[in-house]
This record gives structure tokens, sequence and C-alpha cells, in this order.
């Protein structure tokens, strides 16, 4: 068993510097790999620490944005090389703090520098437009100017990624932040920040607070010097925190989950179909907000696929991500796990018939780790549970429909609507689920995870509050216009 002794505690990091929270107080992030093993100790902070952190933020955003913003991409290009000099480093912490294989962390991580890249490269381009004034003597134009205090919560599935393309935009436009990272991934939270720091930022421009997400995540949902948030996570959080931000006027983006699905037609490629339906539903043992989860297959080809489908499925190796092999890990905690065999339950129970999977795997490389066999339902209706809610784990339900019409009804039929994919040769079809599909990111012939970092990216339904991320997009949240009238 790892011991305090053995491990590093990491700190928060406010004003430029590490400090421990007032607190005193820790909690172990542990490896879901192997249970007893301990990836570091973080703070468990209180509202005293993210008072501080926001006072500092507030103060350092003043002189921040008044610097030019290609000086302030800058900063984010140095950001970049330092964790592109440490990219095995981190990736390798990812693995071991959430579980996802380190090829997978490892291309995380580079995304993270390519995002950065990007942004600081948006510190070059307009921020406004002249307009004509029906003054002939006046001139018109728009800027925009930075929120002040941003509030950024993040999960555990994406660590590098999803902090990455909230912060480095929300710096780019002249925003401080105040970030909270998910406790259980709080070690690869603070090796990022690390690089933040090497970078040179001024004091106070960045902060991490690390705690629960009631205290620490609760406080910036209230905090009355916190400007805007930016939230990813699960769908009963996002409400309370967008609820709070609004009740006190504070500007909120939130992107939460998804249950999205694949349609797989009478003249699909299915060799395609299949391996594309098993990397976005699987991969990171499904832990994606754009995961499939359902897989909506018409009635002709469906045992054809269905066949080829379990037979990939099969050879899928699973074990701990950091070994060379491994396609898929762990699930990120126990409390991960059990919810999702919890649902695995209700699907039984409801009448779905597995094809594969569906149990806690067993034997001695297994017993220490939080995993769970890649699992395939099939005999799905539409109103189950698992067809209906979002699970987040390694977990296919297969529908079985007559028609591209009622394909798209049953993708339709849930309240999230995140991503959605389509695979089929026929360009009507391929029109009609452009047209129809009710999901912020659709995606024909490929997988419904992933979306380029240039392009914006967000849901309809409850999966978000409307409002975009990443690409040029991200400019709307973390800006507001200021219209201005000029006249000698």
């Amino acid at each position: 068993m790892t011991t305090l002794a053995d491990v590093k505690t990491y700190l928060n990091y406010i004003n430029g510097s590490w400090v421990p929270s007032t607190t005193e107080q820790v909690c172990a992030s542990i490896n879901p790999a192997y249970k007893n093993e301990i990836v570091g100790y973080v703070q468990t902070s209180d509202k005293e620490d993210l008072d501080k952190a926001v006072a500092v933020a507030k103060q350092a955003q003043v002189s921040w944005r008044k610097l030019s913003a290609p000086a302030r991409g800058e900063f984010l290009f140095k950001i970049a090389n330092a964790i592109e000099a440490r990219i095995d480093e981190i990736a390798e912490t990812m693995t071991k703090e959430m579980g996802k294989t380190f090829p997978e962390a490892k291309g995380e991580t580079a995304r993270g520098v390519a995002i950065l890249r990007y942004y600081a490269g948006e510190g070059m381009r307009k921020v406004g437009d002249v307009i004509p004034s029906t003054d002939s003597e006046a001139l018109m134009f728009t800027s925009r100017v930075p929120l002040g205090v941003v509030g950024v919560i993040t999960p555990w599935n994406f660590p590098v990624a999803i902090p990455i393309w909230k912060m480095a935009p929300a710096l780019v436009y002249g925003n401080s932040v105040v970030f909270k990272p998910a406790q259980e991934t709080a070690v690869t939270a603070a090796k990022i920040i690390e690089c933040f720091d090497e970078a040179g930022l001024p004091n106070g421009v960045v902060n991490m607070v690390t705690g629960k997400g009631t205290v620490i995540g609760q406080g910036i949902s209230d905090h009355p010097d916190i400007n805007g948030i930016t939230f990813t996570g699960s769908d009963s959080v996002g409400k309370r925190v967008g609820q709070a931000a609004l009740a006190r006027g504070a500007k909120y983006q939130l992107e939460m989950g998804g249950k999205n699905p694949v349609i797989v037609t009478v003249d699909a490629d299915l060799d395609l179909a299949v391996e594309a339906t098993i990397s976005g539903g699987l991969r990171s043992t499904g832990q994606k907000c754009t995961a499939t989860s359902r897989v909506i297959v018409q009635k002709e080809i469906y045992n054809e696929f269905k066949e080829k489908l379990v037979a990939k499925v099969s050879e899928i190796t699973v074990g701990d991500g950091l070994h060379e092999g491994i396609w898929m890990g762990p699930c990120a905690s126990e409390s991960q796990q059990n919810t999702v065999l919890s649902y695995i339950e209700k699907g039984i129970n409801e009448g779905a018939t597995v094809l594969y999977g569906a149990k806690k795997l067993e034997g001695p490389e297994f017993e220490d780790g939080f995993y769970v066999e890649p699992t395939l339902f099939e005999d799905v209706t539409p109103n189950m549970t698992i067809a209906q809610e979002e699970i987040f784990g390694p977990v296919l339900a297969l529908i079985k429909v007559d028609s591209i019409e009622e394909a798209l009804q049953v993708a339709n039929d849930v309240q999230f609507g995140l991503s959605a994919s389509i695979f089929t040769t026929n360009i009507g079809n391929m029109l009609s689920f452009i047209n129809d599909i009710e999901a912020g990111l659709v995606r024909i012939n490929a997988e419904s995870a992933g979306v380029e970092l240039q392009a914006p990216f967000g849901g309809m339904k409850q999966s978000s509050s409307h409002s975009r991320e990443q690409g040029q997009a991200a400019i709307e949240f973390f800006t507001s216009i200021k219209t201005v009238f000029v006249k000698g």
C-alpha cells in the first residue's frame, strides 16, 4: 500500500505560488487500474481558499487586459512549448489517474498543445467591425472586451484538453482564471498548471483551487466577483451551476450530457461502421460526452452488422492503459464502475438481451482495478433506461428499425442532443440526417466522438446551454461586445 510519505502532495496555485489549503486537509488520487496505488495527494480546499484566488484574479485581470492580445498570445505559445516538453510525463500521469490508455492520453495532451497554439494565433485576429452610421460625420464601430474573472470547472474524463480549451481563449481575450479541476484528476491538472507557471504568466492571472464540487464548484457559481463560468460535466450539476449564475447575473456556459446515436443504413459500409461504432463507443472506456451509446440499425443488415460487431468487440484487450497492446482501460473510479454496472443490471431487468460482456472482469490482473467488460445489448427498445440515460461507460445498445425515418425518430427521442453520426452511401439519407437530426455535432461516415479544435463544439436540448466552445466561436462567450460612436 502506498503511503503519504511515498508520494507527492500537490498544492493549490494562487497568485503565482503553490500554497496548501487553509483546511490542511488532502485527499488521495488513486490509480483505477490498481486501487491501492496512490498517484498523489491533492488539497481539499474550502471557501476561504477560493476567496483568495478570486481576489488575486480580480486584481491581476486589470493589468492583464491592458496587455495587447498578441502579447497575451505569446504567453500561450510558451505554455504550449512547456507542455510539449513534458508530454510523456503528463500523459502517463493522466493514464494513472483516470485509466485511458497511454496513446489516448498522449494524443489528448498533444491536442492541448495544439489548442494553445491556435488561441495564441487568435491574439492577432480582429475583435470588432466598423458599422456605417446615419451621421456622415461620425465613426461607429464595435470592439470586444473581456468578462473579467472566469471560473473554469472541468471533469475528469479529459483532464488536459477540456481545461485548456476553456482557459486558452479566456486568457487570450483578456480574462483572468480561477480553475477548479475534477478532484479525481487533480494531479494531472497540477502538472498542466506547472507549465502555465513555467511560462511566466503574471501572478494571479491563472489560479487553481482543488476541492469538492459542493464547496469549490458551488463557490465559483455563487461568487459575486466571478463574471463568467464555463462548465463541463453532468447534466444535474450543470443545471445547478447555471441556476446559481443566472440568479446573480453572471454569464455561464454549460456542456453536459449526451446519449449519442449512430445510424447504420442498408447501404452502409458495414466494416467501416463497425470500426467507428467501437471506436466511438468504447475508447476511453466509453467515458466521453460524445461517445456512441445507441446503435440504430436497419433490419435488412442488422444480423450481419451484429455478427461483425460482436466479433470485433471480442478482440478488445482490456487492462492497465500503460501496458503495450491494451486497447481499453478501467472505469475511472469505483463510483463510475458501480454506475456502469447498475445500468447493465437495469438493461437486463428491463428485458434487453446481453450479446457480449455485462460483467466485472475477473482474474488476478483485474482484481485491484475498476474493470467492466465491453458490453453489447440487443432487443433494446427506445424507452428502456439504457436507451434514454447517459451511462458513461463501455455499453452499446443495439436498436433495430425498419427505415431511415424511424431511425431518425428514435435517434431524436431523448433529452440530449450533443453528437450523432450516420453510416450511409446514399446522398438522400445524408441530407435527411443533416437536416433532421437534433444534435450540435453531426458526422457522416465517421464516429460520433471527437471534433476538430478549430470548429465550434456544443450540443442542443439538455446537452448544452446553447453556447459553443472551441474555434473562433469561443470569443462569443469569453467577451462582451462594446459599441462605440465617435463624433468630432
